[in-house]
């Protein structure tokens, strides 16, 4: 079975979230649990939490196909060593949101140097920042994302992402989501068939294939390598169709999540219904 989703909204708590996902005909979605452009929100309530989690059992979402991502304000590998405490201290709180709500993950991006440190010692802090977090919560995958690279992000190499796991003290809790989008505009060729394979190839053997948790599934309006992060609708960019129906029908995806984070919302039920059509 396919499952494939988009990030919907959580506007009036993380219980509509579920529900709207289901009215697309989704079969897994993704969320923030709280407002991702603020360090600080109020706790989950009881009700929210218990109203998740019957809707989620309702409309048949499993925690394996819900991805939740943490505030686009964290930045782990934070260079000033005043600011990383407070990224480290939102990470947490996302995490221990995941395990109130019953998720196994949290998918978040890795973090930027900022011109301040190596790339080394960038993502060094990083899996320092994932360990802390792992040893203060339960049952949770830290999720990381890969990046397009653009300004002073890492995580745009396969290489960036195994050092980071390399450094992971749990390695049943740390995995990979791929963005289709970020991986064309790092550099790796997801378009031709030969480049399809070949990436999957270094993939598997740079960081390995039992860590992909999960697959951010956009087309991208910029070209191979350039470093920039534009999402397109499903066939409408620079990826084009026949990578989606390549990747739908690829099997060794079959159980992981499919989200989609394509810019135009009203897309999104004809995008999902096209995509799990594809056999």
């Amino acid at each position: 079975m396919k499952y494939v989703g988009p990030h919907v909204s959580a506007s009036g708590g993380v219980e509509n979230a579920p529900e709207q996902a289901h009215q697309l005909g989704a079969t897994a979605f993704a969320l923030f649990t709280k407002n991702q452009r603020q360090w600080k929100s109020a706790p989950l309530t009881e009700q929210s939490i218990r109203l998740f989690k019957e809707r989620c059992e309702k409309y048949g979402f499993a925690p394996e196909v819900i991805l939740p991502h943490d505030s686009y304000l964290i930045n782990l590998g934070q260079p000033d060593d005043d600011l990383l405490p407070k990224s480290r201290e939102a990470f947490l709180d996302e995490m221990q949101r995941c395990e109130q709500l019953g998720l196994t993950m949290l998918n978040f991006h890795p973090g930027s140097h900022l011109k301040m440190i190596t790339i080394e010692q960038c993502l060094d802090r990083i899996a320092e920042s994932i360990n802390l977090a792992l040893d203060q919560t339960h049952g949770v995958t830290a999720v990381i994302e890969n990046t397009a690279g653009q300004g002073s992000n890492v995580g745009f190499s396969f290489q960036h992402i195994a050092h980071i796991i390399s450094k992971i003290e749990d390695k049943t809790r740390v995995g990979v989501c791929i963005d289709t989008c970020h991986t064309y505009s790092a550099g790796y060729d997801l378009k031709t068939p030969e480049g399809y394979e070949a990436t999957w190839k270094e993939f598997d053997k740079t960081i390995g294939l039992n860590y992909l948790k999960a697959v951010h599934l956009n087309d991208t309006k910029k070209e191979l390598g350039s470093r920039v992060d534009r999402h397109d609708s499903i066939g409408k960019g620079l990826l084009g169709m026949e990578f989606f129906e390549r990747i739908a029908r690829d099997t060794r995806f079959e159980h992981i999540p499919f989200i989609l984070e394509t810019p135009d919302e009203s897309l999104w039920a004809e995008e999902i219904r096209m995509l799990l059509g594809m056999k």
